[in-house]
């Protein structure tokens, strides 16, 4: 008894963390969340539990799928280990959620969560361009969502520029993968004009990957207007819920993204034909103002012309009328002494000479001498 071998606390404590990695290395725990709080929104802990045992799990929020509560059940990974001060837990490094239950609830308090920012409003969302000249998918290159999305944009707009972000659209890495690719493209793509997220359907257990908080969050803060589109009508999923357009499948997603080609097309010659007959019309309808005008025109100015000649006839009538020489015509002399007109008797100077002037001449009289 006295060689047994005698080790120190920090000693014992390591000698048991090597056996838990070399024997255990990564565990995964099914189990029902208790005792769930989050410290300075940066550290998680709570109690993994079943009817017989309680475990203690702690870890870093970054790694959480979402809102998490007491109740839930959930399957956590991580790596098992005797902490110094606070006794045996699990450091998880990722958390699933596990059931219909659980999987609603912690999407309800999620979705709750960033109504409250207003994340979902309308009027924060961005519109797409009409016709995109280069795209990013962030998709599966196996899935058949995928080749739906290209085939149909082939079909619709040949020619668009695609670039794929090849990542898993479930499991344990999804999450993480999806991120990454948002950040790379926002980074590394300038030209990109819209950034397509896209998965065909599944259970609501497949589509987990799109009501992670830290995916929603970068589809939220990406620079480049998004497009989501996840093929399950029934369970609209939060990431759709925050991009700038959704789409209900794969294939919708392209229809969205670009037009028909030959309906554009289409449309712009009935644009054309629309806009030749308009002109056509404008012209004619000019043609027969102008004409319209000039006989107005015409008219206004014989109207003046015929009253400026009235006004002359007038006027040449008055001017005869008054004229003294068609007066003398009629019989009448005009009088003249010392070269006045004399119109009155009273006037007349019996002994200066005086003039007569008829319509044919003038004749002098010169008084008598007595």
């Amino acid at each position: 008894m006295n060689n047994q071998l005698v080790y120190s606390v920090t000693d014992f404590v390591a000698i048991c963390n090597q056996v838990l990695d070399t024997s255990f290395g990564f565990i995964q725990v099914i189990g029902e969340i208790a005792n769930y709080k989050i410290s300075r929104n940066k550290w998680v802990y709570f109690d993994l539990k079943d009817q017989y045992s309680s475990l203690r799990f702690f870890g870093s929020a970054f790694n959480l799928p979402g809102e998490l509560d007491d109740g839930m059940m959930v399957v956590a990974s991580g790596l098992p280990q005797l902490h110094p001060k606070f006794g045996f837990s699990v450091n998880f490094h990722s958390i699933k959620l596990s059931g219909e239950g659980s999987i609603q609830k912690s999407k309800s308090l999620l979705e709750q969560k960033l109504a409250k920012e207003g994340l979902f409003d309308e009027v924060r969302k961005r519109k797409l361009p009409i016709i995109p000249s280069k795209v990013a998918i962030i998709s599966s290159s196996e899935s058949a969502g995928f080749t739906d999305f290209k085939k149909i944009v082939n079909e619709r707009w040949s020619g668009l520029d695609i670039i794929l972000c090849d990542v898993s659209v479930q499991g344990d890495n999804s999450p993480s993968q999806i991120i990454r690719a948002i950040d790379y493209v926002n980074q590394h793509y300038q030209d990109v004009e819209v950034l397509v997220i896209t998965r065909g359907g599944g259970s609501n257990d497949d589509l987990q990957s799109f009501n992670h908080e830290g995916v929603v969050r970068a589809i939220i803060a990406s620079r480049i207007p998004t497009l989501v589109a996840i093929g399950h009508e029934v369970d609209i999923s939060l990431a759709e819920r925050v991009a700038d357009k959704r789409a209900s499948t794969p294939s919708n997603a392209a229809q969205v993204l670009v037009p028909d080609k030959k309906h554009v097309l289409q449309n712009i010659a009935t644009q054309q034909e629309y806009l030749r007959d308009y002109l056509q019309r404008m012209l004619e309808s000019s043609k027969t103002h102008i004409i319209d005008r000039e006989l107005v025109i015409q008219e206004a100015v014989m109207n003046r012309i015929y009253k400026a000649k009235d006004y002359l006839d007038t006027a040449m009538n008055t001017i005869q009328i008054l004229d003294p020489i068609q007066t003398l015509d009629r019989g009448f002399v005009i009088v003249r002494q010392n070269g006045k007109i004399i119109s009155k008797s009273s006037q007349l100077a019996t002994r200066l000479p005086i003039s007569l002037q008829f319509s044919d001449g003038i004749i002098n009289f010169a008084p008598k001498e007595e």
